[in-house]
This record gives C-alpha cells, sequence and structure tokens, in this order.
C-alpha cells in the first residue's frame, strides 16, 4: 500500500494545486474524486505518484473556511486563517455595503477582521473616508492608516500585525492591495527561487489565490484576486447574526427566542437601535443580508 503524506495548499488553480510538504519541497497535486475541493491555507493527506506530483486523498479538518457565494456561484477563499485584512482607500471610493458584507462574514466565520485604510496621502478625502470608517471604529476594529507605497510604513505598521498569523489579503480593484503585496512580498524572497517560481511572486495582478511566507514575520500571507461582490447566501439567518457582533449584548433582552430583530415586538435589537446605540446602515444591511437569504431558500 501507498504510504500517505501530508501538506499544505499553497496555490490553487482550478482544482490543481501546489502543496508544499513539511520539508519545503513543492509538489503539484490533484484530487482523487469529487469530494475533495481544497483551498489555499488547507492542510491535506496525499498519495505520491512520483518524485514531484501527488493525489490528493483528503482535506483534513479545517478551523475556518472563508467564503461567498450568490445566485450562481460560490467562491472559496482561504481556510486555517487567523486575520483577515481588508484593503480600502481614501480614492476611488469603497463600497460601504461590500466592507460590510465582508467583515459580516469574516466575523460568521470567526476570523478577526482588520480594516487598512491606504493612500491616506490624498488628504482631500481623508476626512470623509474617516466619517464612514466611524461605525466601525466604535465597534472595536483594528484600522490602520497607511500609504502602501511607503515601505517604512508598511514595515512598521503592517509587518507587526502579520507576525505569527495567518493573514488572507482581500480588497476591492484599485484599493491598492497589489501595492501593498508587492511591498511585503520581497520579504518572503529570502526564500528558495523554487517557491518564488512556483508562486508567480512579483506580478502585479493577482489571478490566484497564493500563500506566501513571510520569514520576518514569522508568519503567513495569502494573496486573493480582487473582488466586486461579496454574496452571503451560504449563510444560515443566525450565521448572519453572529456576523453582526454589536447586536450581542441586546440579544437577551429579545422577547422571543428565534427573534429576527426585524418586526418583533419587545426585541433587544430593535430597542437598541430606537436608541441609536446600534448602527443603523449596519442593521439596514443585516435586513438585506437575512431577506435575500429567505428569498433565495424559497426558491431553492
Amino acid at each position: 500500500m501507498t504510504a500517505r503524506t501530508q501538506g499544505r495548499v499553497i496555490a490553487a488553480h482550478g482544482r490543481h494545486y501546489t502543496v508544499e510538504l513539511p520539508d519545503g519541497a513543492l509538489i503539484k497535486c490533484f484530487p482523487r474524486g469529487k469530494k475533495n475541493d481544497a483551498t489555499v491555507g488547507d492542510y491535506v493527506e496525499l498519495t505520491m505518484q512520483g518524485a514531484d506530483e501527488a493525489a490528493l486523498e483528503k482535506v483534513l479538518e479545517r478551523k475556518n473556511l472563508l467564503f461567498r457565494s450568490d445566485e450562481n456561484r460560490s467562491k472559496q477563499f482561504a481556510a486555517n486563517v487567523d486575520q483577515l485584512m481588508i484593503i480600502i482607500a481614501v480614492a476611488p471610493n469603497f463600497s460601504d455595503d461590500l466592507l460590510g458584507r465582508t467583515l459580516a462574514g469574516s466575523w460568521s466565520a470567526d476570523i478577526t477582521p482588520v480594516i487598512v485604510l491606504n493612500k491616506v496621502d490624498l488628504l482631500e478625502g481623508l476626512e470623509a473616508a474617516r466619517a464612514r470608517l466611524a461605525p466601525f471604529y466604535q465597534l472595536g476594529v483594528q484600522i490602520i492608516e497607511i500609504c502602501a507605497r511607503d515601505p517604512q510604513q508598511v514595515e512598521q505598521l503592517i509587518l507587526p500585525l502579520l507576525r505569527d498569523k495567518t493573514t488572507l489579503l482581500l480588497g476591492q480593484s484599485a484599493m491598492g492591495k497589489s501595492t501593498l503585496l508587492n511591498t511585503l512580498v520581497p520579504l518572503a524572497l529570502a526564500a528558495t527561487r523554487e517557491h518564488s517560481v512556483a508562486l508567480g511572486a512579483g506580478k502585479h495582478t493577482t489571478t490566484s489565490t497564493r500563500l506566501y511566507h513571510l520569514p520576518d514575520a514569522g508568519g503567513d500571507l495569502i494573496d486573493s484576486p480582487g473582488f466586486q461582490g461579496f454574496g452571503l447566501l451560504h449563510l444560515t439567518r443566525e450565521d448572519i447574526e453572529r456576523g453582526f457582533p454589536e447586536f450581542g449584548p441586546y440579544l437577551a433582552e429579545c422577547r422571543f427566542y428565534n427573534c429576527t430583530h426585524q418586526h418583533e415586538p419587545n426585541c433587544g435589537v430593535l430597542a437598541a437601535l430606537g436608541r441609536h446605540e446600534i448602527n443603523a446602515a449596519r442593521h439596514a444591511l443585516y435586513v438585506r443580508l437575512v431577506e435575500a437569504k429567505a428569498a433565495h431558500d424559497s426558491y431553492s
């Protein structure tokens, strides 16, 4: 019987993967069967098929998985992530709805979010961007202001946050995610040339999800392509509620155990909303997500 070994998925191209073995060797991996869909960050069990190829036999149990889903498809971002770093910018305008959805997805998966506000040298729009982020400051989300083109700022403000963690980097197009990555990635190129070639390091546009080691930080950085949507149709209503942690202190005040926080009498969340203790735009997003989920389920 062929012996099995384990490794970690560090790049994904459809259902073909690059897997790093414990000794640092990189191999191509192909799933055996239709159920072994892996994603970057997964730990997997393999059967070697030669010196540099293997069959993926099993995806090992995940700590978490972040993905998005809409009416037509779902997209896995990464697994076994400690924190999500969301890149937005002073200009062009970032989407409040998309940011809120991304945060909800992160919290529902028990992943700590960090917001990076890039291009803070664009002073004309800076205060407006800060005002739009005020609800997240109030929620206690860590928000870092940087110019990603400044290597010193990246080294001082971003690199310490990556230390000994697996961090997923996400952002809309044109927010400067690639600029930030290109500043951070040279730290990873202390690894072998084989790594940099296999991962396509140095490219300015991300076309597939990849994991980079950051030796100086002792952590890993997962970069995923830019996105323009973040559907959450895979979440249950309870999952969606978990994506709004500000509801937590008021849930015990709800009269009904299955309260949807939309119209019920004696709802603690609605009472807090009426007292302006919960941000109205955040609650409106929650309602949109719950209604979209209900509509989707009714047609399924």
